[in-house]
């Protein structure tokens, strides 16, 4: 065979050295094929495991980061609050309204919470950053008047105002809302319906930062939330309303004095804002989350001041969402409601669109355009998937157009469930003693402004004595203890009832006879008419004098001399025990009055001081013989009449008082309403705001 033949191929072994390198370099082309799989895999399982890592660190759903808002170099707006829990159990840790201010905090560490309560313990239970405010105006059972905390809100510093029912869990698609809203460049209300729920197994971690199920699981998802047994509910006047703070009116006129969660104040807002057109007002159902906490919970039935002071709250005229006092300003204030103007907010894939369902259109921004708002439609190939989102919106109904009709029935008058009885036991004080005004229609703006000083005062134990039934339902509106005298005159003058007239006299009589019945029924009372204005708390002293005691203020004018020359006893403030000797005396004072032709001022000193003054035995002292009762006259530079000093003739009347050390001061000596009214808004002594029936905040 020739040296030259060709080796040959197939399974033989390559000889040569060219061969052996072919044969190494196989081999280690195969080698490197093998590892370089073998580190895809390492790495596949490295990554994945890192993702399940990264993915057990990750918070739930977005809770206490939303959305970065500084991607324009913006700062996130200020966001505060507002809600007026009215449980005292809420500080307890199972309670619905500890979960829902908690869940307020967990959306941003920005958020301050404001809490207008009269019970201080919700401020201590959640921290610095929930407030406490207890000087709005309340009605006498504790629940807080809606229109002094709308009021009182505009005096906090914040970018965006929220208002929320106490029992509402939010969850973080509200803040990128507000985020949202927040960049329109012009004055918004926005709105949101609340979600009834009636089974939340969910509760917050003791850091507030995760959703855990029961089970002390994560929640991963919002939906899973959102789908637990969460039914919406629109005609529902408990709603969330925010808007932005820039010293524009949410509408025009004065919103009436509703109780807040009582009546329909929210409906009354929103439909007042679409009809003033001051902003744009939108629904934002759809992109809000808003869980209202239906379910009962165990010490739901537990009462709050006793079993009997409970029952009567729970039967009093400002129980549920159709109150009286709802029914019967809806009635006076509420126009056919119209929500024409109202747009929808829609969340439609990861972006926010303004829609009105109503013309089947969407519209991604609202610019300003000269002095008008135009609305831009969207002009996109995405807009077809944005009609189906508004399309959504409008089969499922999310829209505040509800029908008031039933809400809007009211009884023809208010009355309180109370009997004079009961009313006297919610409102005595620990010692049993009461706060006793006389009122009638012409005068109940005094009457407020008296109120609301005893408020500022923290007094609380009084009670009105209507002498008209137009007194009584304007003192229920305003949530005062108020009862009718039946016995009362019935022609009582409006301009024409001032000392000397006529009416005066009738009108003084029914004094005397209320105090009589208060006594008889075991309680110590304080008469005070309402032009007297408090500078303080006169109870502790008063009450200091002891039994067999009655303490009066002094009428007597001379600078100098006896304070109890005959005549001299003011019946417009007198303090009385309910003792043997009290309750005898003013038996014959009423007596004595229902005999005369005159007020029952001269009885009251004729009875106890005797005729000419012959029961004196000092200076400032009488001792009635048959009762053995002793009247003392009060020191008129701690209780001056109108006359004293001329104190109400000084350039400074309050600081004039308190220099003397004034408790009181009698609007007194002074001839006529309209007169007494003006001397007293004049020198500053006024605590009521008559056109926003408000008390004024100091």
């Amino acid at each position: 065979m020739s040296s030259h033949a060709l080796p040959r191929l197939g399974g033989g072994a390559v000889n040569g050295p060219c061969g052996f390198g072919l044969r190494s370099r196989a081999i280690s082309t195969m080698k490197g094929m093998q590892m370089g799989l073998w580190w895809v895999w390492l790495y596949g399982f490295l990554l994945i495991g890192l993702s399940l890592y990264a993915t057990q660190r990750l918070p739930s759903f977005n809770l206490t980061r939303p959305q970065n808002f500084n991607h324009k170099g913006l700062s996130p707006p200020t966001v505060t609050i507002f809600s007026a829990p009215t449980d005292p159990f809420a500080a307890s840790a199972d309670s619905k309204q500890n979960l829902a201010i908690r869940s307020w905090l967990a959306l941003s560490p920005q958020i301050v919470v404001v809490l207008f309560t009269r019970h201080p313990s919700f401020a201590s239970a959640f921290g610095s950053r929930v407030l406490v405010d207890s000087t709005i105006d309340f009605t006498f059972l504790g629940t807080p008047f809606f229109h002094s905390m709308l009021e009182k809100s505009r005096l906090f510093t914040t970018d965006i105002a929220v208002f929320v029912d106490p029992q509402t869990v939010l969850l973080p698609d509200l803040i990128s809302t507000l985020n949202y809203a927040y960049k329109l460049d012009r004055d918004w209300l926005l709105v949101a319906s609340l979600r009834n729920v009636s089974y939340f197994p969910f509760h917050l971690d003791d850091a507030g930062e995760h959703w855990l199920r029961d089970d002390g699981q994560r929640v991963r998802r919002q939906e899973e939330i959102l789908g637990h047994h969460c039914e919406w509910n629109h005609c529902e006047d408990r709603m969330l309303m925010a808007w932005n703070n820039r010293n524009l009116p949410l509408h025009n006129g004065v919103l009436p004095p509703f109780l807040y969660g009582k009546g329909i104040h929210n409906h009354w807002v929103v439909n007042e804002a679409v009809s003033s057109e001051l902003r744009l007002v939108f629904d934002a159902s759809s992109t809000i989350s808003c869980l209202s906490l239906n379910y009962p919970e165990h010490w739901s039935e537990l009462p709050v001041r006793g079993s009997s002071v409970f029952e009567i709250e729970n039967r009093s005229w400002e129980e549920g969402g159709n109150s009286h006092l709802g029914a019967l300003y809806g009635s006076m204030f509420f126009r056919e409601i119209n929500y024409s103007g109202l747009v929808n907010l829609l969340n439609c894939e990861g972006q926010y669109l303004f829609a009105d369902i109503t013309e089947d259109s969407v519209y991604p921004s609202v610019c300003r355009t000269g002095s008008g708002w135009t609305r831009r439609v969207l002009r996109s190939c995405t807009q077809r998937k944005r009609m189906v989102s508004a399309e959504n919106v409008k089969s499922q109904k999310r829209t505040l157009n509800c029908s008031m009709r039933d809400k809007l029935k009211s009884s023809e008058s208010l009355d309180f469930p109370f009997s004079l009885e009961s009313l006297l036991s919610i409102t005595a004080d620990e010692n049993k003693t009461l706060v006793l005004a006389v009122a009638g229609y012409s005068y109940k703006d005094m009457l407020m402004s008296w109120v609301c000083r005893l408020h500022q005062l923290q007094v609380t134990n009084f009670v009105i004595c209507a002498l008209d039934q137009e007194t009584y339902q304007f003192s229920v509106l305003q949530g005062l203890p108020v009862f009718h005298d039946p016995s009362a005159p019935r022609n009582i003058s409006f301009n024409d009832c001032h000392f000397g007239t006529a009416c005066f006299q009738r009108v003084t009589k029914v004094k005397s006879r209320m105090v009589w019945k208060i006594l008889k029924l075991g309680y110590n009372v304080l008469l005070s008419d309402v032009d007297v204005y408090w500078f303080g708390n006169p109870l502790p002293l008063l009450y200091s004098f002891g039994p067999g005691v009655l303490v009066a203020q002094s009428d007597e004018y001379n600078y100098t001399g006896p304070v109890n020359l005959p005549r001299r006893l003011n019946s417009g403030f007198y303090f009385a025990r309910s003792d043997a000797s009290s309750v005898a005396a003013m038996e014959k004072v009423v007596k004595h009055a229902a005999r005369s032709n005159l007020s029952e001022q001269p009885s009251f000193y004729d009875t106890l001081c005797g005729e000419g003054g012959s029961y004196r035995i000092s200076d400032n002292r009488c001792v009635e013989p048959e009762t053995n009762l002793t009247v003392h006259f009060l020191d008129r530079n701690l209780f001056p009449n109108g006359a004293y000093l001329n104190l109400w003739q000084k350039k400074n009347v309050k600081k004039a008082c308190m220099k003397r050390g004034c408790l009181i001061l009698h609007n007194n000596w002074i001839s006529g309403r309209v007169k007494k009214l003006e001397r007293q808004v004049v020198s500053g002594l006024w605590e009521y705001d008559i056109s926003r029936r408000m008390c004024l905040q100091r």
